[in-house]
């Protein structure tokens, strides 16, 4: 059961900060999708509605979203929809419904780190960085391995570059949660391959990428980046599916991400 002793709205995010550092037990609440869904005591919860911070912008180097910019919002993008061969919209389509996705926001499911998270994945292909208001402006990578400290994630900044992208995940059915996603990306010669809820928090594929940023891309170059990634990352096991199964099916999720890639368009 989730018991909230009080709620504040604060105007400022420095009166965001200094409530949320004020006391242990006290939270951002973000879309509070999943908050509520455990047992927890919180002191306050702190609601970022007012600090206008939903939005997602298009600058002339970067992509910035809001931290509390929804999944909704993300999937209806026309920014978004034209960037990175639509690769977040893509990402973001399956999560559960769209009731679901209207509540969901991007910083909190970044800032909790979910292993089962499709949007970590897609955004770890691109070149992202995250604002953090105590922290600053760290590599997504960076911020994930750091371990958790009091801190207001305020925004996603994505470089725009002519980067082509693609996201394939694994699911019983439709809106259902991942049993493993796939996202790849190209930049020239240069590959990205991340592979997600494993049931582990999403993961670069170094040598995988590294075996097809260093030769001709070809079905026995995409085959052997496959077997490389299944070999590399680590796999779990739990009520979705086995760690074989899950290594498995990475080869095959990662062929059809390359595979897509070497299909799109420049942005």
């Amino acid at each position: 059961m989730l018991s909230i002793t009080e709620l504040a709205q604060p105007e400022t995010i420095e009166e965001a900060y200094r409530i949320l550092t004020a006391r242990p037990s006290n939270v951002v609440l973000g879309g509070g999708a999943f908050l509520r869904l455990g047992s927890r005591k919180v002191g306050t919860a702190i609601d970022l509605s007012r600090l206008n911070l939903a939005e997602i912008e298009e600058q002339d180097e970067y992509i910035k979203i809001g931290a509390m910019a929804t999944f909704r919002t993300l999937e209806t993008s026309p920014v978004l929809n034209s960037c990175f061969s639509g690769i977040l919209p893509k990402a973001v389509g399956n999560v559960v419904g769209v009731q679901f996705r209207n509540i969901v926001t991007a910083g909190a499911t970044i800032f909790t780190k979910y292993g089962f998270s499709d949007f970590i994945t897609a955004l770890l292909v691109l070149d992202t960085k995250v604002e953090l208001h105590a922290g600053g402006l760290i590599p997504l990578g960076v911020f994930l391995d750091s371990p958790r400290q009091k801190d207001i994630l305020l925004r996603l900044w994505i470089k725009k570059e002519p980067r082509q992208a693609a996201y394939q995940s694994l699911r019983n059915s439709a809106g259902d949660l991942p049993i493993l996603n796939v996202a790849a990306s190209r930049l020239g010669t240069e590959w990205v391959i991340v592979a997600g809820a494993r049931p582990l928090r999403a993961k670069v594929a170094v040598q995988a990428a590294a075996q097809l940023s260093s030769a001709d891309v070809s079905l026995e170059t995409i085959r052997c980046a496959a077997d490389v990634a299944a070999a590399e990352l680590s796999f779990g096991t739990n009520a979705r599916g086995s760690a074989q199964y899950r290594q498995a099916m990475c080869r095959v999720l990662v062929k059809r991400a390359v595979t897509e890639v070497l299909q799109c368009k420049s942005m």
